[in-house]
């Protein structure tokens, strides 16, 4: 491990639990406690919480802001006017390419966005450059810190330890929370796994005690960024870098939803973006599901009758399936359900249909 990389605030929590750390997006991050399986399956049936706090927070002000965000992001920010309310959009370039993906809460009197870690400085750039001068932008992230509480018994914790006169949020909502009658905090009703749970939003400086309170229940299980990646696979949520990035345009990546036809503004990249909805894309992001046994793997080669049509994008095991499981941008004449294909994994030619995700479903 190198003397470089950005340590998180529960960093010596990681350690004293034995996590296996490892480079993540320039940070020392936790791969995993007990194992993947064991915490992947701990979060579907208990609660697994995560430390995220790799990733990035900026807070936009001012009296621009609603204009700028709306002329910045593909998603409709006037979709949530109310205060708390959040949602999930898009941040592209000129060429209508995929900068970053993002959650973007409204808290009454200015904008929370949360962006990927290894996108901090070019996000940042990216808004500064187009700011005009009646927004003010703050990056938050050295100062913030970030726990996903995630699994069927996430509500009744979370209910626990804010009291019975604290009511949860709705989905895609935040509300202010006190933990253990102490630690003030914001609690979103938002996640990564497909799971019921929250993301809570918490002072650096107060991220170890809340940690510990989550550890002290029985139910809760520290999990990884190994289970984290399977968790959201089997979901079909996109991982930048993977399934997206500045190669991509959102109708391509199947991310047309949040770039909705009814948006009165225009934002960056729409034109693009509407020509491709027109037309069609060449390529799409299609989900994978394996017929025989294997591991697919980010870069593997897909084939159509022996000829390679694409790579993986994202691969891995299905500790709920027991199966293995994939993305990868295809041929747009390969990408409706059923199609057959197939990964060449390793010395193997391993057959896989194209599935509607989520590859999971409760």
């Amino acid at each position: 491990m190198t003397d470089n990389l950005v340590r998180t605030p529960l960093y010596d929590e990681h350690l004293a639990l034995g996590a296996r750390m490892v480079d993540f997006a320039g940070f020392d991050m936790p791969v995993q406690y007990s194992g993947i399986i064991e915490e992947h399956l701990a979060t579907r049936s208990s609660v697994g919480i995560f430390d995220v706090s790799h990733m990035a927070e900026f807070r936009v002000a001012g009296p621009g802001c609603y204009q700028f965000l709306q002329g910045m992001l593909t998603n409709d920010i006037s979709l949530i006017n109310e205060t708390g309310k959040a949602q999930y959009t898009l941040m592209l370039n000129d060429d209508g390419h995929i900068i970053d993906d993002l959650i973007v809460y409204n808290t009454g009197f200015e904008y929370l966005i949360i962006a990927n870690a290894s996108n901090r400085e070019k996000d940042w750039n990216w808004l500064w450059s187009h700011k005009p001068d009646d927004v003010d932008m703050v990056d938050e992230t050295e100062r913030t810190g970030l726990i996903a509480v995630q699994g069927p018994e996430a509500k009744r914790i979370m209910q626990e330890l804010c009291g019975q006169d604290w009511v949860a949020p709705e989905r895609f909502t935040l509300v202010p929370a006190t933990i253990d009658g102490r630690i003030s905090c914001l609690v979103a009703r938002t996640g990564y796994t497909g799971e019921d749970g929250f993301e809570l939003i918490v002072h650096a400086e107060d991220l170890v005690t809340v940690w510990r309170v989550l550890l002290s229940f029985n139910e809760v299980s520290p999990v990884g960024l190994g289970a984290r990646d399977t968790l959201r696979l089997e979901m079909g949520y996109h991982l930048y870098g993977n399934d997206m990035d500045e190669t991509r345009d959102p109708i391509s990546a199947g991310l047309g939803w949040v770039c909705p036809k009814a948006k009165a503004e225009d934002y960056t990249g729409r034109a693009v973006v509407e020509n491709m909805r027109a037309v069609g894309p060449k390529e799409r992001l299609v989900h994978l599901l394996l017929e025989g046994k294997g591991v697919p793997r980010h870069g593997m080669d897909v084939l159509k009758d022996g000829e390679v049509v694409g790579i993986v994008g994202s691969g891995s095991h299905s500790p709920s399936l027991q199966k293995g499981i994939a993305t990868a941008y295809v041929p747009a004449d390969y990408a409706e359900p059923g199609t057959k294909l197939d990964i060449q994994i390793r010395k193997n030619v391993v057959p896989a249909v194209v599935v509607k995700p989520p590859f999971y479903k409760h």
